[in-house]
Protein backbone atom coordinates (compact mmCIF):
# COMPACT_ATOMS: atom_id res chain seq x y z
CA UNK A 1 0.00 0.00 0.00
CA UNK A 2 2.83 2.35 0.87
CA UNK A 3 4.51 1.58 -2.46
CA UNK A 4 1.30 2.31 -4.38
CA UNK A 5 0.92 5.67 -2.64
CA UNK A 6 4.53 6.48 -3.49
CA UNK A 7 3.90 5.69 -7.16
CA UNK A 8 0.73 7.84 -7.18
CA UNK A 9 2.60 10.78 -5.68
CA UNK A 10 5.32 10.35 -8.32
CA UNK A 11 2.64 10.31 -11.04
CA UNK A 12 0.94 13.47 -9.69
CA UNK A 13 4.30 15.22 -9.44
CA UNK A 14 5.26 14.43 -13.06
CA UNK A 15 1.80 14.32 -14.65
CA UNK A 16 2.81 16.79 -17.40
CA UNK A 17 5.71 14.56 -18.48
CA UNK A 18 3.50 11.46 -18.47
CA UNK A 19 0.88 13.22 -20.62
CA UNK A 20 3.57 14.30 -23.10
CA UNK A 21 4.87 10.75 -23.37
CA UNK A 22 1.39 9.21 -23.66
CA UNK A 23 1.20 9.25 -27.53
CA UNK A 24 4.63 7.62 -27.78
CA UNK A 25 3.65 4.99 -25.20
CA UNK A 26 0.46 4.17 -27.13
CA UNK A 27 2.46 3.98 -30.38
CA UNK A 28 4.98 1.58 -28.84
CA UNK A 29 2.21 -0.59 -27.37
CA UNK A 30 0.35 -0.88 -30.68
CA UNK A 31 3.27 -1.33 -33.06
CA UNK A 32 5.91 -2.98 -30.83
CA UNK A 33 4.29 -4.99 -28.05
CA UNK A 34 0.92 -6.11 -29.47
CA UNK A 35 2.57 -7.74 -32.55
CA UNK A 36 4.58 -9.93 -30.15
CA UNK A 37 1.46 -12.10 -29.86
CA UNK A 38 1.95 -13.01 -33.52
CA UNK A 39 5.29 -14.68 -32.73
CA UNK A 40 3.30 -17.78 -31.88
CA UNK A 41 2.86 -18.25 -35.65
CA UNK A 42 6.56 -19.18 -35.84
CA UNK A 43 5.69 -22.45 -34.11
CA UNK A 44 2.43 -23.19 -35.97
CA UNK A 45 1.33 -24.41 -39.37
CA UNK A 46 -0.89 -21.38 -39.91
CA UNK A 47 -4.07 -21.84 -41.89
CA UNK A 48 -6.54 -19.02 -42.56
CA UNK A 49 -9.56 -21.27 -42.05
CA UNK A 50 -8.38 -22.41 -38.59
CA UNK A 51 -7.05 -19.07 -37.34
CA UNK A 52 -4.09 -18.47 -35.03
CA UNK A 53 -5.38 -20.49 -32.07
CA UNK A 54 -6.78 -23.32 -34.15
CA UNK A 55 -3.73 -23.94 -36.36
CA UNK A 56 -1.60 -26.98 -35.57
CA UNK A 57 1.65 -26.74 -33.60
CA UNK A 58 4.73 -27.75 -35.63
CA UNK A 59 7.54 -27.03 -33.15
CA UNK A 60 10.70 -25.71 -34.86
CA UNK A 61 9.75 -26.95 -38.31
CA UNK A 62 9.30 -23.40 -39.63
CA UNK A 63 12.86 -22.55 -38.60
CA UNK A 64 14.20 -25.42 -40.73
CA UNK A 65 13.06 -23.45 -43.78
CA UNK A 66 15.77 -20.89 -43.16
CA UNK A 67 18.57 -22.91 -41.57
CA UNK A 68 18.46 -25.76 -44.10
CA UNK A 69 18.26 -23.55 -47.19
CA UNK A 70 21.31 -23.41 -49.46
CA UNK A 71 21.52 -19.64 -49.32
CA UNK A 72 21.21 -19.32 -45.51
CA UNK A 73 24.96 -18.79 -45.10
CA UNK A 74 25.14 -16.22 -47.91
CA UNK A 75 22.25 -14.06 -46.68
CA UNK A 76 23.44 -14.26 -43.06
CA UNK A 77 26.99 -13.29 -44.07
CA UNK A 78 25.76 -10.43 -46.26
CA UNK A 79 23.40 -9.11 -43.58
CA UNK A 80 26.02 -9.02 -40.84
CA UNK A 81 28.98 -7.77 -42.90
CA UNK A 82 27.00 -5.01 -44.61
CA UNK A 83 25.60 -3.76 -41.31
CA UNK A 84 29.06 -3.81 -39.71
CA UNK A 85 30.35 -1.77 -42.66
CA UNK A 86 27.41 0.66 -42.44
CA UNK A 87 27.98 1.18 -38.70
CA UNK A 88 31.75 1.72 -38.91
CA UNK A 89 31.81 3.81 -42.10
CA UNK A 90 28.77 5.82 -41.01
CA UNK A 91 30.29 6.51 -37.59
CA UNK A 92 33.60 7.74 -39.01
CA UNK A 93 32.04 10.02 -41.63
CA UNK A 94 29.30 11.31 -39.30
CA UNK A 95 31.86 12.30 -36.66
CA UNK A 96 34.11 13.86 -39.30
CA UNK A 97 31.28 15.90 -40.83
CA UNK A 98 29.98 16.91 -37.38
CA UNK A 99 33.40 18.27 -36.43
CA UNK A 100 33.66 20.09 -39.78
CA UNK A 101 30.16 21.57 -39.36
CA UNK A 102 31.26 22.93 -36.00
CA UNK A 103 34.17 24.71 -37.66
CA UNK A 104 32.43 26.40 -40.60
CA UNK A 105 30.84 29.83 -40.48
CA UNK A 106 27.38 29.94 -38.85
CA UNK A 107 25.73 31.66 -41.83
CA UNK A 108 26.54 28.69 -44.10
CA UNK A 109 25.66 25.97 -41.64
CA UNK A 110 21.94 25.86 -42.63
CA UNK A 111 22.93 25.31 -46.25
CA UNK A 112 25.24 22.42 -45.35
CA UNK A 113 22.69 20.89 -42.97
CA UNK A 114 19.95 20.98 -45.62
CA UNK A 115 22.21 19.56 -48.34
CA UNK A 116 23.33 16.69 -46.11
CA UNK A 117 19.90 15.98 -44.60
CA UNK A 118 17.90 16.05 -47.86
CA UNK A 119 18.81 12.48 -49.04
CA UNK A 120 17.48 11.13 -45.73
CA UNK A 121 13.93 12.04 -46.79
CA UNK A 122 14.15 10.41 -50.21
CA UNK A 123 12.57 6.99 -50.57
CA UNK A 124 14.63 4.06 -51.82
CA UNK A 125 12.47 3.96 -54.95
CA UNK A 126 13.46 7.50 -55.86
CA UNK A 127 17.10 6.80 -55.05
CA UNK A 128 17.00 3.65 -57.19
CA UNK A 129 16.04 5.77 -60.22
CA UNK A 130 18.91 8.15 -59.46
CA UNK A 131 21.36 5.24 -59.21
CA UNK A 132 19.99 3.78 -62.45
CA UNK A 133 20.70 7.10 -64.11
CA UNK A 134 24.35 6.64 -63.18
CA UNK A 135 24.66 2.88 -63.78
CA UNK A 136 22.42 2.21 -66.79
CA UNK A 137 24.33 0.22 -69.38
CA UNK A 138 23.41 2.31 -72.43
CA UNK A 139 22.68 5.79 -71.14
CA UNK A 140 24.19 5.79 -67.63
CA UNK A 141 26.51 8.63 -66.70
CA UNK A 142 29.35 6.34 -65.61
CA UNK A 143 29.39 4.33 -68.84
CA UNK A 144 29.22 7.50 -70.92
CA UNK A 145 32.23 8.76 -69.00
CA UNK A 146 34.11 5.47 -69.48
CA UNK A 147 33.46 5.51 -73.23
CA UNK A 148 34.75 9.07 -73.51
CA UNK A 149 38.08 7.80 -72.15
CA UNK A 150 38.07 4.82 -74.55
CA UNK A 151 37.11 2.18 -71.97
CA UNK A 152 34.45 -0.46 -72.47
CA UNK A 153 31.08 0.06 -70.77
CA UNK A 154 30.36 -1.98 -67.64
CA UNK A 155 27.24 -4.08 -67.11
CA UNK A 156 26.80 -2.81 -63.59
CA UNK A 157 23.67 -4.85 -62.86
CA UNK A 158 25.40 -8.05 -64.00
CA UNK A 159 28.77 -7.58 -62.25
CA UNK A 160 28.58 -8.49 -58.55
CA UNK A 161 32.11 -7.38 -57.63
CA UNK A 162 31.21 -3.67 -57.68
CA UNK A 163 28.09 -3.85 -55.52
CA UNK A 164 29.53 -4.07 -52.00
CA UNK A 165 31.14 -0.68 -52.64
CA UNK A 166 28.06 0.73 -54.34
CA UNK A 167 25.69 -0.32 -51.54
CA UNK A 168 27.95 1.05 -48.81
CA UNK A 169 28.34 4.35 -50.70
CA UNK A 170 24.59 4.71 -51.30
CA UNK A 171 23.74 3.89 -47.68
CA UNK A 172 26.33 6.39 -46.48
CA UNK A 173 25.03 9.14 -48.80
CA UNK A 174 21.45 8.66 -47.62
CA UNK A 175 22.01 8.30 -43.88
CA UNK A 176 25.12 10.24 -42.97
CA UNK A 177 23.27 13.57 -42.79
CA UNK A 178 20.98 12.40 -40.00
CA UNK A 179 23.83 10.88 -37.98
CA UNK A 180 25.92 14.00 -38.50
CA UNK A 181 23.19 16.21 -37.05
CA UNK A 182 22.91 13.96 -33.98
CA UNK A 183 26.65 14.22 -33.30
CA UNK A 184 26.65 17.92 -34.15
CA UNK A 185 23.94 18.48 -31.54
CA UNK A 186 26.17 16.62 -29.08
CA UNK A 187 29.10 18.89 -29.93
CA UNK A 188 26.96 21.98 -29.36
CA UNK A 189 26.25 20.68 -25.85
CA UNK A 190 29.95 20.67 -24.93
CA UNK A 191 30.98 23.51 -22.64
CA UNK A 192 32.80 26.10 -24.79
CA UNK A 193 35.18 26.90 -21.93
CA UNK A 194 37.05 23.66 -22.70
CA UNK A 195 37.84 24.92 -26.22
CA UNK A 196 38.74 28.42 -24.98
CA UNK A 197 41.19 26.96 -22.46
CA UNK A 198 42.68 24.74 -25.18
CA UNK A 199 43.13 27.73 -27.55
CA UNK A 200 44.92 29.66 -24.81
CA UNK A 201 47.27 26.70 -24.38
CA UNK A 202 47.96 26.72 -28.13
CA UNK A 203 46.08 23.55 -29.08
CA UNK A 204 45.35 23.00 -32.78
CA UNK A 205 41.87 22.16 -34.09
CA UNK A 206 42.91 18.55 -34.59
CA UNK A 207 44.15 18.32 -31.01
CA UNK A 208 40.91 19.87 -29.72
CA UNK A 209 38.87 17.38 -31.74
CA UNK A 210 40.90 14.40 -30.50
CA UNK A 211 41.33 15.49 -26.88
CA UNK A 212 38.03 17.28 -26.18
CA UNK A 213 35.31 16.55 -28.74
CA UNK A 214 35.68 12.80 -29.17
CA UNK A 215 36.14 11.93 -25.45
CA UNK A 216 33.10 14.02 -24.47
CA UNK A 217 31.04 12.45 -27.28
CA UNK A 218 31.98 8.95 -26.15
CA UNK A 219 28.73 8.34 -24.16
CA UNK A 220 26.60 9.42 -27.16
CA UNK A 221 28.70 7.28 -29.52
CA UNK A 222 28.34 4.29 -27.20
CA UNK A 223 24.54 4.57 -26.94
CA UNK A 224 24.08 4.96 -30.70
CA UNK A 225 26.52 2.10 -31.29
CA UNK A 226 24.57 -0.23 -28.98
CA UNK A 227 21.31 0.68 -30.73
CA UNK A 228 22.93 0.08 -34.13
CA UNK A 229 24.29 -3.29 -33.05
CA UNK A 230 20.77 -4.29 -32.03
CA UNK A 231 19.73 -3.97 -35.68
CA UNK A 232 22.83 -5.61 -37.14
CA UNK A 233 20.82 -8.65 -38.14
CA UNK A 234 18.01 -6.64 -39.72
CA UNK A 235 18.84 -5.21 -43.15
CA UNK A 236 17.24 -2.25 -44.89
CA UNK A 237 14.91 -3.93 -47.35
CA UNK A 238 14.64 -0.90 -49.66
CA UNK A 239 18.40 -0.58 -50.04
CA UNK A 240 18.99 -4.23 -50.94
CA UNK A 241 15.88 -4.70 -53.07
CA UNK A 242 15.39 -1.50 -55.05
CA UNK A 243 18.96 -0.28 -55.57
CA UNK A 244 20.23 -3.52 -57.27
CA UNK A 245 16.88 -3.72 -59.13
CA UNK A 246 16.43 -7.24 -57.68
CA UNK A 247 18.92 -8.50 -60.27
CA UNK A 248 19.43 -12.26 -59.90
CA UNK A 249 23.06 -11.85 -61.09
CA UNK A 250 23.82 -9.95 -57.90
CA UNK A 251 22.17 -12.18 -55.30
CA UNK A 252 25.52 -13.50 -54.05
CA UNK A 253 26.45 -10.02 -52.75
CA UNK A 254 23.09 -8.22 -52.43
CA UNK A 255 20.77 -10.85 -50.97
CA UNK A 256 20.13 -10.39 -47.23
CA UNK A 257 17.76 -12.02 -44.78
CA UNK A 258 14.92 -9.54 -45.41
CA UNK A 259 15.00 -9.81 -49.21
CA UNK A 260 15.34 -13.58 -48.98
CA UNK A 261 12.27 -13.84 -46.73
CA UNK A 262 10.32 -11.51 -49.01
CA UNK A 263 11.02 -13.62 -52.08
CA UNK A 264 10.32 -16.83 -50.15
CA UNK A 265 7.03 -15.42 -48.86
CA UNK A 266 6.10 -14.18 -52.34
CA UNK A 267 6.84 -17.55 -53.93
CA UNK A 268 5.75 -19.96 -51.15
CA UNK A 269 3.25 -17.76 -49.25
CA UNK A 270 3.94 -19.38 -45.85
CA UNK A 271 3.39 -16.87 -43.02
CA UNK A 272 4.77 -19.26 -40.38
CA UNK A 273 8.16 -19.44 -42.11
CA UNK A 274 8.51 -15.66 -42.46
CA UNK A 275 7.48 -15.19 -38.81
CA UNK A 276 10.12 -17.72 -37.75
CA UNK A 277 12.87 -15.77 -39.49
CA UNK A 278 11.59 -12.51 -38.01
CA UNK A 279 11.62 -14.11 -34.57
CA UNK A 280 15.17 -15.34 -35.18
CA UNK A 281 16.26 -11.82 -36.20
CA UNK A 282 14.74 -10.29 -33.05
CA UNK A 283 16.35 -12.83 -30.70
CA UNK A 284 19.79 -12.35 -32.27
CA UNK A 285 19.34 -8.56 -32.10
CA UNK A 286 18.43 -8.75 -28.39
CA UNK A 287 21.47 -10.93 -27.64
CA UNK A 288 23.76 -8.54 -29.52
CA UNK A 289 22.41 -5.49 -27.68
CA UNK A 290 22.88 -7.15 -24.27
CA UNK A 291 26.37 -8.35 -25.25
CA UNK A 292 27.44 -4.96 -26.60
CA UNK A 293 26.15 -3.19 -23.50
CA UNK A 294 28.00 -5.71 -21.30
CA UNK A 295 31.29 -5.13 -23.14
CA UNK A 296 30.95 -1.34 -23.00
CA UNK A 297 30.02 -1.55 -19.32
CA UNK A 298 33.20 -3.50 -18.66
CA UNK A 299 35.25 -0.87 -20.49
CA UNK A 300 33.52 2.19 -19.03
CA UNK A 301 30.46 1.85 -16.81
CA UNK A 302 29.32 5.44 -17.47
CA UNK A 303 29.02 4.88 -21.24
CA UNK A 304 26.72 1.84 -21.02
CA UNK A 305 23.02 2.05 -21.84
CA UNK A 306 21.92 0.51 -18.53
Amino acid sequence: MRGLMKELRLFQKNIELFLLSFPAVVYILIFAYLPLVGLVLAFKDYRYDKGILGSDWVGFKNFEFFFTSQTAYIVTRNTILYNVAFILVGLVFALLFAVLLNEIARRWIKVHQTAMFLPYFLSWVVISYIITGFLDHEHGYFNQLLMQFGADPVYWYNESRYWPWILVAVSLWKGVGFSTLVYYAGILGIDSSYYEAARIDGATKTQMAMKITLPLLAPLISILMIMSIGGIFRADFGLFYFIPNDSSFLYSVTDVVDTYVFRALKNVGDIGMSTAVGFYQSVVGLVLVVLANYIIKKINDENSLW
